[in-house]
């Protein structure tokens, strides 16, 4: 399992984002405390997502039921 050092993001849906280029995995926390792990995202799609400036609405467009995803338990 990888853990990935997340950044905090202004979101009302998400809390915080964190991405390994050489796995290609997202990790995604939400405010609800839940963290996914989004598996091949693209290098471009992490720094669009990262400088959205609407980060939930890229999220829910562009990464949300696009990857593989698992919910990681912390």
């Amino acid at each position: 399992m990888i853990y990935l050092e997340r950044q905090p993001v202004k979101s009302r849906i998400l809390r915080s984002l964190g991405y390994n280029e050489s796995t290609k995995i997202l990790e995604i926390e939400f405010q609800t405390g839940l963290v996914y792990q989004y598996a091949g995202v693209p290098l471009k799609v992490y720094r669009e997502l990262i400088r959205s400036e609407e980060i939930g609405k890229y999220f829910t467009d562009k990464v949300r039921n696009r990857f593989r995803t698992k919910q990681i338990v912390a």
